[in-house]
């Protein structure tokens, strides 16, 4: 048994350790075999030492966030202790994106989530592809947000097709931004987790952040820039490779799209299954595909896009039977005919 005792000097006691010790009995809670106990400025933690060396881990990035942001909520002791087993460095820099505007730490929730970060640190291109709710714009938003705040680019470009899911733009009220805006709402959203409401009317009003249709793009070379293209899906052959063509020195670029949700006409191919094609082989060029096993909605979310995707396989299978049975009409009765 190792007993080990951490002083808090200087720092607001109720603040940090929450309501009634909340805080740090959330902490005894997801270590069991270790005693915690908090004792006027004192923590004293009893246990062996793997263990306190875990707990002492947390305790530090707690003290770091608290510093920093002045506050600490039992969701931010949550996301520190779900750090499991990251080194205090690595924790820091590597797994957390960005912390967001109430100090959550905001980092990838699923081994593919994480496969989009490291793709994208990585390559200076990353297709995103999968069902709605894997996050994969949350993400890219979350990425393009920490370029900015390390000064790593000068700008954030958010662009997506005007295509209408069985909507009509032209009867909404309103100029096309307005028109558009309620389209563009999970990014504001996202971006609104990530900014205070202040900075990011600042950042837009001066440009530094764009949230535009994806024609404007047309004509533009995106310098300096992180610049991210959602619902690729719904982009033409000739919009998609018109946006490729766009990248400007020092710019990163993810494009994220969901195949099974493409709203464009029937005959339209889509562009961005194109893109995939003939791209497939271009060194520098990153592609995630996440799955249902990645979604972080309501846990019937997940439910649904396997039902769905059960029904596009039974549909695929019927389809290819009829196939089948036709050719081996035509055969008979080609050999008939002999």
């Amino acid at each position: 048994m190792v007993e080990k005792i951490i002083t808090l000097e200087n720092i607001p006691l109720l603040d940090f350790l929450g309501t009634e010790n909340e805080n740090i009995r959330q902490i005894s809670a997801a270590f069991p075999k270790s005693k915690i106990v908090s004792r006027g400025n004192e923590i004293r933690i009893q246990g062996r030492a793997p263990e306190i060396i875990r707990i002492n881990d947390v305790l530090n990035m707690l003290l770091q966030h608290f510093n920093r942001f002045g506050q600490l909520t039992p969701e931010n002791v949550k996301e520190y202790i779900e750090l499991e087993g990251e080194p205090l460095e690595n924790a820091s820099n590597n797994d957390i994106i960005v912390f967001g505007n109430k100090g959550v730490a905001i980092k990838p929730k699923s081994p593919n989530q994480r496969k989009l970060v490291e793709a994208a640190n990585k390559n200076d291109l990353v297709f995103a592809l999968g069902p709605a709710g894997t996050g994969k714009t949350y993400i890219a938003v979350a990425l393009a947000v920490r370029a900015l705040k390390n000064r790593e680019v000068k700008r954030i470009i958010i662009t997506r097709p005007a295509v209408e899911a069985g909507e009509n733009l032209g009867f909404l009220p309103g100029d096309l931004q307005e028109k558009l805006d309620p389209y563009l709402r999970p990014i504001y959203d996202a971006l609104g987790d990530m900014v205070p409401a202040e900075k990011l009317k600042f950042y837009q009003e001066n440009r530094v952040i764009e949230i535009a249709p994806l024609a404007y793009m047309r004509g533009r070379t995106l310098n300096d820039a992180f610049v991210l293209l959602d619902e690729a899906q719904n982009t033409t052959t000739e919009q998609i490779k018109m946006f490729l063509t766009r990248m400007g020195p020092d710019s990163k670029v993810i494009i994220t799209g969901d195949q099974s949700q493409v709203d464009l006409p029937s005959r339209q191919k889509s562009g961005l299954r194109e893109a995939l094609r003939i791209l497939k082989d271009v060194k520098g060029i990153g592609q995630v595909q996440l799955s249902g096993k990645d979604v972080i909605r309501h846990k019937l979310v997940k439910a649904i896009i396997e039902a769905y995707d059960q029904e596009d396989v039974e549909k695929e299978k019927i389809k290819n039977d009829r196939i089948s049975r036709r050719k081996d009409t035509e055969q008979g009765d080609a050999s008939a005919g002999l």
